[in-house]
């Protein structure tokens, strides 16, 4: 399972979708969804969280910043 969300949390993101047909989803269908949705996503996110982390850091400090982005273009 991802380290992201419980299972309560994954049944109550589905049951707050509206599809437009009724999926007799399985539990177990819906965890492997959840995952493969948040793996999918996951790229983009973590992207994401590096940009602002290096904006916000460039607003205090632009040569750690400089550092810091050159640092994490090699994660």
């Amino acid at each position: 399972m991802n380290p992201y969300l419980n299972l309560d949390e994954i049944k109550e993101a589905f049951r707050k979708i509206y599809l437009e047909e009724n999926h007799d989803f399985l539990e177990e269908d819906l965890v492997k969804l959840a995952d493969g949705f948040i793996m999918a996503a996951m790229p983009a996110i973590v992207k994401t969280e590096r940009d602002m982390c290096i904006k916000f850091v460039n607003t205090l400090n632009t040569n750690v910043a400089r550092a810091l982005g050159e640092y994490r273009e090699n994660l």
